[in-house]
């Protein structure tokens, strides 16, 4: 059995896709404690040493290793974190604690639990070796280093190692902005009463929180109705407002879809039917020079081509490397027990883990009209085209954070 006739594949068309995906953003300069999920605009050295001199990792006595034997090592100076030490006198010891800088001379120190305190100083217990205890200057970040480069997504990790290296403000790239603009006559938003026909509008709502979990600007174009004058107004003032637009439903070639033609007559489309379930009529193309992407109007089929083909475009686009690589290895415990010709994306959650890999279940109900399994999911199984049962069991996984 092999890929359904017509449909183009899964990777060929985040492939073609992806050759669109070059980062055109402006940089703007902000303040580091804002830099939480941006995307970082220039490469960063370390202009210091972290840490800028030898300190101590425990409360206790920097020395020299030559008075360990001493009976008795008088305490000379008492140094404190954000003091500055005096050389080290010989044949003594200074009382030091966590974080303070080494004196000069000193070659170890020995934590307090490992001392007897005397009347005129202090006794050292146990063996002992040169360095212990001392964190070197530079051990963390060495001055001159590249410590992050162009394109890195900024988390806190991130921020709290700038931060270490005396950066206060970053080059960043502005937010991407994207219009997103539901389709369908049935739609109406969360708050009104439904009447014969109708259901509620859930796809723009997960799409927000799709961008927003991307750090991304959005622009809601709002909800409108199968007309295709309506459409194509709609779709040229989403183009006009946002860097990319993002349309759900109407896509596909029923006598009430228009958002295809209406794409084709104001730009173009370069793919809109995949092999992948769910999810099969998919589009991208440009309206006008804007990029345009047409997702299915079924929930689930919104999210599945939103993970699968959308964010890595997006991220791409924000100025983030590696932007296709955030999938992981997992076992897959119930796989389909019959193949298909599309590549399937299983809503699953995470249960354990076996020999070195996640282990994740498929929810049982995997309907694109169904999107409450998502909620109890923790992403997506990918199954790849005609595998089924065992030869399916070890393959990737889209984490939905």
């Amino acid at each position: 059995m092999s890929k359904q006739p017509g449909l183009m594949s899964v990777a060929d068309a985040l492939s073609n896709i992806m050759a669109d995906a070059s980062c055109l953003l402006s940089a703007e300069t902000i303040p580091l404690q804002q830099a939480y999920g941006r995307v970082l605009a220039e490469d960063l050295q370390a202009r210091v040493n972290v840490p800028p001199a030898d300190n101590s990792a425990m409360d206790g006595y920097a020395l020299r290793m030559a008075d360990l034997a001493q009976g008795s090592i008088p305490i000379s100076q008492r140094i404190a974190a954000g003091q500055a030490p005096q050389p080290l006198q010989p044949q003594t010891c200074a009382r030091i604690f966590t974080g303070a800088e080494l004196p000069a001379g000193a070659e170890l120190v020995v934590m307090q639990e490992q001392t007897q305190q005397l009347d005129d100083g202090i006794r050292v217990i146990g063996e002992h070796h040169a360095g212990a205890f001392i964190r070197r200057t530079g051990q963390d970040v060495k001055r001159g280093a590249l410590v992050l480069t162009k394109g890195t997504l900024l988390s806190a990790r991130h921020m709290g190692v700038l931060a270490s290296i005396g950066v206060a403000q970053v080059d960043v790239y502005r937010r991407l902005k994207v219009s997103i603009l539901s389709t369908g006559s049935e739609l109406v938003n969360p708050g009104a009463d439904l009447q014969t026909g109708q259901i509620y509008n859930s796809n723009s709502f997960q799409l927000a929180g799709l961008l927003a979990q991307l750090g991304m600007e959005l622009v809601d174009v709002g909800t409108i109705g199968d007309n295709p004058q309506t459409t194509r107004d709609a779709l040229s003032r989403a183009a006009a407002q946002g860097d990319i637009v993002i349309t759900s439903g109407g896509v596909s070639v029923g006598e009430e879809d228009y958002v295809k033609s209406s794409v084709e007559a104001l730009g173009e489309l370069g793919v809109w039917k995949l092999a992948i379930k769910p999810g099969k009529p998919l589009a991208f193309g440009h309206i006008g020079q804007t990029p345009f992407f047409g997702l299915p109007g079924n929930p689930a089929s919104v999210l599945v081509t939103f993970m699968a083909i959308v964010k890595p475009y997006l991220l791409a686009k924000q100025g983030v490397i590696g932007a296709t690589d955030y999938s992981l290895p997992v076992q897959l415990i119930n796989p389909p027990a019959k193949p298909s010709m599309r590549q399937e994306y299983l809503r699953a959650r995470i249960i354990g883990q076996h020999n070195g890999l996640l282990q994740v279940e498929a929810m049982s109900n995997q309907s694109s009209g169904v999107l409450s399994t998502a909620m109890h999911s923790d992403g997506l199984a990918v199954v790849a085209v005609n595998t089924c049962g065992a030869e399916a069991r070890i393959t990737q996984f889209l984490p939905f954070t």
